[in-house]
């Protein structure tokens, strides 16, 4: 019997008390909030999508308050609907889990509650011109603080981001000035909110979320007072770093849910890799707006001599050990599909893409990269720009669409490649290959397809490809006693649960296609200063 049946039974005989965890998960596109029962099984959920804001070329922003409502109404909608099909979450909610975009920068004023400036997403680089500085003035060049927190300066992290704010809003500075600003990722906006805002709101982060400010040192799990002083940043802004999986504090008013502790946080990539059980030497790869994959090499940091970022993957409760990862970081993947629905009206759904792409049986040659904000791992070139390249009369929008498909695989099978060069080296991964999948995207059946032959290695869906908020989950429930490591780390049966892609071409085509991608990919090069 599985530990999901047991538990299940457990449950059962425990005098009909009803046990719930539920999970925040708010994402760079969308925020969902999803209700577990103790076998993980959803009895509630509510999504919900909110605006992207383009101040201007290359420059990604979301409204605080906005993401805060969000977050308000998934909870209320979704706990409506698990209480409407008779679950008990009133009296059987146990704790809450937090997962988010991460990178994603927030400066607010806690006197008043409000944000001093949009939050400054992820993706956005406008602060290509501070990195550049910072490259030339200090002695270690874009690798400077790579050995202390695992991260190259680009305009990826945290860090730079909050520098850009320093210098061009004058609200963030005349606050800073007084001591009233303080500084967070997504998760500490929500979680500072959650918990009283300025009625004593707490003020922390996880060190997933932290690990990806380029401000935490990957060994001390502490905020790093060299790259604070480097930078000039005062430390009276930043949160408190706590670990993934603990009793944070209790939801405050006005949530639906008051009094509920808040059990885990963790960035949405690392919250992945526990929904995914990815113990050592194994890989996932998350598809959603990027593409994100992580490799967990164990208790001991691993630096890449392959254009990979060392990250934290885990670290579940304050005793606990801390696991780290290898990443490799795509800025664009389902986000190239809503560029075909959004900007070119291709299609009208994002899920229109597979039958469009399976009318033809190839791109026809057609390349199509895109660097539309830069190229992060393993190129990190901000330089780049967006091409589609390979186009003659014969080309349609099946070839073109077939391409951005082509494309999200081609960037995840560059990250992978780098991935098996630095873990070889270091024999971290042993026997065959399996990519874990997840994500929105991944219900493509053409593109796990597409990815398994241009791996030459299989590709492993789980049926629940929302693993992100089930990490979180995990990780509150681990806190709060609901599960332990061991029923979730040990999951069996797990394979009747997951769907396996093969490769079906020959290494002879995977090279060459190979080929012609890395040909596409030199032609974004240097392309950031063509006139308009």
């Amino acid at each position: 019997m599985s530990w999901l049946k047991k538990k299940k039974k457990k449950e059962e005989n425990m005098s009909g008390e009803a046990v719930f965890i539920g999970s925040i998960d708010q994402g760079t596109t969308s925020t969902r909030f999803i209700i577990y029962d103790r076998s993980v099984k959803c009895v509630g959920s509510h999504q919900v999508e909110f605006p992207q804001i383009y101040p201007q070329s290359g420059w990604v922003e979301h409204d605080p308050m906005e993401i805060l409502e969000s977050v308000r109404l998934c909870i209320t909608k979704a706990v409506d609907k698990a209480t409407a099909d008779g679950h008990n979450v009133d009296n059987g909610l146990k704790a809450i889990g937090l997962t988010n975009q991460r990178e994603t920068t927030v400066v607010w004023s806690k006197s008043t509650g409000l944000p001093l400036y949009n939050a400054i997403v992820w993706m956005d680089a406008r602060t290509s011109s501070i990195c550049r500085k910072l490259e030339k003035e200090l002695s270690g060049g874009r690798t400077h603080f790579v050995e202390a927190c695992g991260l190259p300066i680009s305009t990826y992290f945290s860090a730079l981001k909050l520098l850009w704010l320093f210098e061009n809003v004058d609200k963030v500075k005349e606050s800073v000035k007084k001591g009233d600003a303080l500084f967070g990722t997504i998760d500490s906006w929500l979680i500072w909110n959650l918990t009283g805002g300025k009625e004593g709101g707490l003020h922390v982060t996880d060190v997933s979320n932290a690990s990806r400010t380029m401000l935490m040192n990957l060994n001390t799990l502490e905020w790093d007072e060299t790259i604070l002083k480097t930078l000039n940043i005062p430390a009276n802004i930043l949160p408190k770093i706590v670990s993934n999986a603990e009793i944070i504090g209790n939801i405050g008013k006005g949530w639906g849910i008051t009094g509920i502790p808040i059990a885990g946080c963790l960035g949405d990539q690392h919250a992945a890799m526990v929904g995914q059980c990815c113990r050592k030497g194994e890989a996932k790869s998350t598809y959603g707006t990027g593409a994100f994959i992580l490799l967990n090499v164990g208790e001991e940091v691993i630096q890449s001599k392959h254009g990979l970022l060392s990250t934290l993957a885990y670290k579940l409760g304050p005793q606990a050990p801390a696991n780290y990862a290898l990443e490799g970081s795509i800025a664009i993947a389902g986000a190239g599909v809503q560029w075909l629905r959004d900007s070119l009206g291709i299609i009208k759904k994002a899920s229109e893409i597979e039958e469009l792409a399976l009318e033809v049986e190839s791109t026809g040659g057609v390349y199509f990269v895109p660097a539309f904000n830069g190229l992060f791992a393993p190129w990190w070139r901000d330089d780049a720009r967006g091409v589609c390249i390979g186009i003659t009369r014969f080309t349609n929008k099946s070839h073109i669409a077939r391409a951005v498909l082509e494309s999200m695989c081609f960037q995840v099978k560059d990250v992978l490649d780098s991935m098996h060069k630095d873990s070889g080296e270091r024999d971290e991964v042993k026997g065959e290959f399996l990519l874990r999948v997840d994500g929105g995207a991944t219900v493509n059946n053409l593109l796990m397809q597409i990815q398994a032959d241009l791996l030459g290695s299989p590709v492993v869906r789980p049926s629940n490809i929302e693993t992100t908020a089930l990490g979180a989950a995990y990780a509150a429930g681990l806190a709060v006693g609901v599960w332990s490591e061991n029923d979730i780390f040990s999951s069996g049966e797990k394979k009747e649960r997951y769907t396996t892609f093969h490769p079906n071409i020959g290494e002879e085509t995977r090279k060459k296609k190979a080929d012609s991608w890395y040909k596409a990919v030199t032609r974004t090069f240097d392309l950031a200063d063509l006139s308009l």
